[in-house]
């Protein structure tokens, strides 16, 4: 399909600059990886030393620009992302893929369930407004407008400090060791549910304010109307016809929600000490780990292009115009 063709085509120019942009910013900052490097260990560090270490980090190299822009290229086709200063001896590529399955399970699951309660809530509040649930619409704005770490420090004096259901910090009781053994994924899921809590309560109104005045102004469409008078039920014009076309916006949100997941939900993971991506970029700033940072960002903005590409297909499904179009 040419719409396809073009979107894919404009994504794949998006990615090169995203790849340029990530090569190129790290190389305008001031210092490099060794003389950060350095600076924490003062006058214990040899002359051989330092040329190892800038050795180690592709410094010694007199490589010019374009040259140096290759090799990077080259790098990154293989996996090769570099060393983290924070995490050294440890490459940047094995820190990311240690942190990041615990985020996309976290806030992956997270985010869809926030999409799909919100969504199914906004669906039935526009069907049936001007009845009780419309009492949840205060409450859901009202946690969304709470600060995000405030949410979270509640959650651990509540359910953590006061009552002792729930771990308030970390990814797995000490002792565990990582594996898919039943006691493992018991520990690590008791020590997710505060934190997706968190981000589910945070994050639910938006998507059921968005789908419910999108699905109001769509229910006094035509089409809608005609549905109704030839006698089809609530139900199916409620889903098949209304919610069809109303959620097309909250499909590109959910998208670009989708393709933030790798991001990581900093504060919160900061807040319970979960050992996220957003927990290790954090530690990257702090440490003025640039390598590490520089890796993140780039798996980010490539994770986001491609959200965007699947929101364009889901486009493609769910709106026959598009189809013509193309």
């Amino acid at each position: 399909m040419r719409f396809m063709a073009r979107r894919l085509a404009f994504y794949l120019a998006a990615g090169w600059v995203a790849v340029t942009l990530n090569f190129l910013i790290p190389r305008l900052m001031p210092g490099n990886p060794v003389e950060i490097l350095i600076s924490r260990f003062p006058g214990q560090l040899s002359g051989s030393a330092t040329r190892a270490l800038t050795a180690a980090f592709g410094l010694a190299s007199r490589q010019n620009l374009v040259q140096q822009y290759l090799t990077y290229v080259g790098n990154l086709a293989h996996g090769n992302l570099g060393l983290s200063i924070t995490y050294y001896p440890s490459t940047v590529a094995s820190v990311v893929r240690e942190s990041l399955p615990w985020t996309l399970v976290l806030v992956g699951l997270s985010t869809v369930a926030s999409f799909t309660l919100g969504t199914l809530i906004g669906i039935l509040v526009a069907w049936r407004r001007s009845r009780w649930m419309d009492g949840l619409l205060p409450l859901t704005t009202f946690l969304a407008a709470v600060p995000y770490f405030f949410l979270a420090l509640v959650a651990i004096t509540v359910f953590a400090v006061t009552l002792h259901w729930l771990p308030a910090s970390g990814g797995y009781d000490l002792g565990q060791q990582v594996s898919f053994s039943a006691s493992f994924i018991l520990s690590a899921g008791q020590h997710a549910i505060l934190p997706a809590i968190t981000i589910v309560a945070s994050s639910i109104a938006g998507w059921m304010l968005g789908m419910r005045n999108v699905m109001i102004t769509t229910m006094s469409a035509d089409y809608v109307l005609t549905a109704q008078a030839k006698g089809l039920s609530g139900r199916r014009v409620m889903f098949a016809y209304a919610a069809r076309n109303a959620i097309l916006p909250n499909v590109s949100g959910f998208a670009l929600a989708l393709g933030f997941v790798v991001g990581g939900a900093f504060l919160t993971e900061y807040v319970f000490s979960y050992p996220g991506i957003g927990y290790v970029l954090l530690q990257a700033v702090s440490n003025d780990d640039y390598p590490l940072m520089q890796g993140i960002f780039l798996i980010i903005s490539l994770s986001v292009l491609a959200a965007n590409l699947l929101a364009d297909a889901c486009y493609v499904l769910l709106d026959p115009r598009i189809r013509r179009q193309g």
